[in-house]
């Protein structure tokens, strides 16, 4: 199979689907069919799809030998035996997906890539047994899956038998779950039904062009049916992408890069780092009389200055090969936090964190860095994708706290964030959490259940503002500096009392005053900790995480239990 993407270029003239504009056949292919004046992203074939992705000379086609199946005699204006042949020889397909091995930027993959010309892309039992043996294949070569989709839903005229296409294609993403192995969607025009319901929207990472609509149910059905009016770019990428569909669009220029990047950082080979010049001498301190008294309320006013790095600061300077991921797959993408997979000091790791921002424009953006539900189960999918990988958490908080509002208490704000602290505490891979700046009550906590606990020299860490807690206690909000002395929210404090493990210096008066350097510090914290939690096995982990927790309060009470203590005795 030798289609490239130069076929545009047999037109001389051609019109743009998006905004009427007449292209220049050579130009457009040139531009991988992507309109120059508006990015229109025009429909690709598979072969077309696979030389755009994969190395140059790596592709290894596998082939499929297909029968004529027409399981249900199917005939509507024609048989469905001659509407098969016919796809066949308009095509030059044997069905309406292509699998290959090849490389994206030198690491391997499995690709199955779907092509809307034949019969719609459709999913019918040919294409299910395709798709799950490149699963199978995937599976068997531990290697990363790349499924691109196009599709107009499930195939009729197969009946029944292409509806169960969807679970044997979900039953076999959930075997490549359960081995550890990255599976990747790349959405395109259209992606709907069967297909969209399945493999499409399973997979770990779902990319998406610009401009590609992906859904259940197409916009004319659901007029048709509920007589519902459909909002302006109802189901396009860009719509998903706020509700949490959607982790990543990329043009398709980007697409190579974007995909390689993904796919060395789960292959979890770390990378050597330049040595640095600019460092900050001890990495952590880990004796609280190292570290001078202040005045706790001091530190509350130095953890929210507005200058501090950001986690989006933290990560230009400290995280490689960097992917965002958004949303939580439910409902929407929570800006309010930052997630997603990179190097941290050439470790591939998940990195999650608050993120204020560093202007008033951006902190209102920002939700002024208090997560909503969908931020915590954002953080938690992030978490449990880390785990499956086999890749080191780092968690970077600084939040006043989770977002308080009604639509908050509706989507189960609560529940959020108790549900992060359970998976926290077994998660089987290694945990950093570092309170940057404000480490606000359980907002803070449930990104905050880690192997090592960790703050800045000005970060502060409590169970509630000091200006909470002197309206409530003092009757008086003026009463902020007493509380904050009362609280022991500074950093000494909390090492001496063992809430966090050790405190990162910052520069000179601040991490404000100097951002490279308070990155550079981190990172030296961040490189330490993990060099002494990465050799440790899974129950060493969990077990020990547990018992850090466990010890907090275990002195002040006991239950008298004298059923358990006459068992004992026996």
């Amino acid at each position: 199979m030798t289609a490239t993407l130069d076929s545009a270029a047999e037109q001389a003239w051609l019109v743009c689907g998006g905004c009427d504009t007449m292209l220049y056949g050579p130009r457009f292919a040139r531009s991988a069919r992507v309109c120059p004046e508006c990015g229109w992203h025009a429909p690709l074939t598979a072969p077309q799809r696979l030389d755009q992705l994969l190395d140059a000379g790596s592709l290894d086609l596998l082939e499929m030998a297909v029968s004529d199946s027409d399981p249900l005699g199917f005939v509507d204006s024609k048989p469905y035996v001659d509407r098969l042949r016919d796809a066949r020889a308009r095509t030059g397909l044997a069905e309406a997906v292509v699998c290959a091995r090849g490389r994206i930027g030198g690491n391997p993959v499995v690709v199955a890539a779907m092509d809307f010309r034949f019969l719609g892309g459709s999913l019918g039992a040919n294409v299910g047994e395709a798709v799950t043996q490149a699963c199978e294949i995937a599976l068997r070569e531990r290697t990363p899956l790349l499924i691109v989709t196009a599709s107009g839903g499930a195939r009729m005229q197969e009946g029944v038998l292409s509806l169960m296409q969807m679970a044997k294609t979900s039953q076999a993403l959930g075997q490549l779950d359960e081995a550890g192995i990255l599976t990747v969607s790349l959405i395109t025009d259209p992606t709907f039904g069967g297909v969209a319901a399945s493999y499409a929207t399973l997979t770990d990472v779902i990319v998406a062009e610009p401009g590609a609509r992906l859904g259940f149910a197409g916009p004319r059905v659901i007029e048709q049916t509920i007589r519902q009016k459909l909002p302006p770019g109802f189901q396009t990428a860009e719509f998903l992408l706020e509700h949490g569909v959607v982790d990543v669009i990329r043009a398709r220029h980007e697409l190579p890069a974007a995909l390689a990047s993904l796919l060395s950082v789960a292959s979890r080979r770390p990378e050597e780092v330049p040595h640095q010049a600019h460092r900050t001498g001890q990495a952590l301190v880990l004796d609280h009389r190292q570290l001078p008294e202040r005045e706790p309320w001091d530190c509350v006013r130095a953890a929210r200055k507005l200058g501090r790095p950001t986690t989006l600061d933290y990560i230009a300077l400290l995280v490689e090969d960097f992917t965002e991921l958004h949303g939580d797959r439910a409902f929407a993408d929570c800006p309010a936090l930052v997630a997603g997979l990179g190097r941290v000091q050439g470790v591939p790791a998940a990195i999650i964190g608050t993120q204020k921002g560093a202007t008033a424009a951006e902190l209102s953006e920002r939700n002024y860095g208090m997560p909503t539900p969908s931020g915590y189960r954002k953080a938690a999918r992030v978490m449990r994708l880390a785990a499956k990988l086999g890749l080191p958490v780092v968690t970077l908080v600084d939040t006043a706290g989770a977002y308080p509002g009604i639509e908050a208490e509706e989507h189960g704000q609560s529940v959020a964030i108790a549900e992060n602290l359970r998976l926290m505490a077994s998660l089987p891979v290694p945990v950093v959490a570092v309170v940057t700046g404000e480490g606000g009550s359980g907002g803070a906590l449930a990104l905050a259940v880690a192997d090592r606990v960790l703050m800045c020299a000005n970060a502060v860490y409590s169970v509630i503002s000091a200006e909470g807690c002197a309206s409530i206690l003092w009757k008086d909000p003026a009463q902020a500096p007493r509380a904050a002395a009362a609280l022991r929210v500074d950093a000494r404090s909390l090492l001496e009392s063992g809430v966090v493990d050790g405190v990162v210096p910052e520069p000179g008066a601040g991490a404000d005053t100097d951002h490279l350097a308070a990155a550079a510090a981190l990172g030296d914290a961040l490189s330490a900790t993990l060099a002494d939690l990465l050799p440790q096995d899974q129950m060493t982990l969990v077990t020990g995480r547990r018992a850090r927790f466990r010890r907090f309060g275990a002195t002040t009470s006991v239950l008298l239990d004298d059923h358990a203590e006459k068992e004992s005795a026996r």
